[in-house]
């Protein structure tokens, strides 16, 4: 490690402040420790935001599940309103990497940082959920814009999502297994306008499939997902699967995701 200031602020405005004026916010640390310690990243000023009580809490206002950008992985898992609200998300929160990183990772860390292929941006682009922050309320299909891109400003700190509660809702995925993170996750959520399919790990970053979307909205059934053919088009491809192996466990996620949801 190198030499670097350290701070933290108690509150939300001196967060935003040391934020807006260059310094490197630290959610969980997750990514950010481990680019700091391969020297990808290298911060003059470190501020935790692990003592802003303001970005911490979970609770339900009317047929929305509002939770701090603070709450940690293991929170959200354990979370009795959760768990009765949207257990879809309470499951995908208890399945993020192992232990340690539940008890340090953050909501509001994952979901900025955008790495295409974390868990939680599934849930918020399939739920359509709002990402309130400092200045402003986004919505889950503005926020996310590519790998690791996101609509937040420079100095914008994630307060809060909210999470509209659906009828239904349930996240598959089909783990790398050295990292834990996902090699194609899918998130389903049946609302009242119709049904949600949000993919993480197939290329870019999250994204909404609209063939499996139309069909579950018919028919929110494995069938129905059964029968979409998911094209390898733009999906990516490495040396863990090929752009074709990734579309077809895009089609079988969903299918157990739908399954999951009605069981």
């Amino acid at each position: 490690m190198y030499a670097f200031t350290f701070e933290r602020p108690a509150t939300l405005a001196e967060a935003g402040q040391r934020a807006a004026a260059g310094a490197k916010v630290l959610a969980g640390g997750q990514t950010l420790l481990a680019s700091m310690k391969l020297r990808l990243a290298s911060p003059e000023t470190l501020v935790d935001l692990g003592a802003v009580k303001e970005l911490a809490g979970i609770r339900r206002d009317g047929d929305k599940l509002v939770i701090g950008a603070m709450a940690r992985h293991a929170e959200v898992a354990a979370s009795a309103e959760v768990r009765s609200a949207i257990p879809g998300l309470a499951d995908l929160a208890g399945h993020i990497g192992d232990r340690q990183v539940r008890a340090l990772g953050t909501l509001g860390g994952s979901v900025a940082n955008n790495d295409p292929a974390a868990c939680y941006p599934a849930a918020v682009l399939a739920l359509g959920a709002t990402v309130q922050t400092s200045k402003r309320a986004i919505a889950a299909d503005d926020f996310f814009t590519g790998l690791f891109g996101t609509a937040l400003d420079e100095g914008e700190l994630i307060t809060s999502i909210a999470f509209p509660i659906p009828k239904k809702a349930a996240y598959v995925k089909f783990k790398q297994p050295a990292s834990r993170f996902a090699l194609i996750g899918v998130f389903v959520a049946q609302t009242a306008s119709g049904v949600r399919v949000a993919v993480t790990g197939g290329g870019n970053g999250v994204f909404r499939h609209q063939g499996l979307e139309e069909a579950l909205s018919r028919s929110f059934t494995p069938e129905a997902a059964q029968g979409v053919k998911v094209s390898a088009d733009g999906l990516s491809g490495d040396l863990h699967a090929s752009a074709a192996y990734r579309a077809n466990l895009i089609g079988v996620m969903t299918q157990r995701a739908v399954a999951k949801a009605l069981g």
